[in-house]
């Protein structure tokens, strides 16, 4: 039985599931905006934003958190840097995604763009 077996699986184990976010969340911040599938940009949406509202609390802990969780220091410096203040007056809400109207080719997924609001 599937009870309380939430997320996407992505075709992948546990961890290779997890790097595969990871990755994605750092091109996310990276590039302020990807282009992925519906799914991906709806399973990514709640990682990046609780490390936005960590990368809010400016201090040491919260920095050296924000490298472990994301396993780039220097994606993880942006994030504090930048995004932290940016957001600081923001409660919530710091991605959005937009449903494109295209597909992708070779096999019909959905595509949207995640942003940074």
């Amino acid at each position: 039985m599937q009870h309380h077996k939430k997320g996407k699986k992505f075709g992948r184990t546990k961890g290779k599931r997890a790097h595969f976010l990871r990755n994605l969340v750092n091109d996310l911040v990276r590039c302020g905006r990807i282009e992925t599938t519906e799914a991906r940009a709806k399973a990514i949406r709640p990682i990046t934003e609780k490390l936005v509202s960590i990368a809010k609390k400016q201090d040491l802990a919260h920095r050296r958190l924000l490298v472990s969780r994301m396993g780039n220091r220097r994606i993880a410096q942006k994030m504090y840097e930048e995004f932290g203040p940016k957001y600081q007056s923001r409660p919530g809400g710091y991605t959005r995604i937009i449903k494109l109207t295209k597909a992708r080719k070779r096999d019909g997924s959905r595509l949207a763009v995640i942003e940074f609001v």
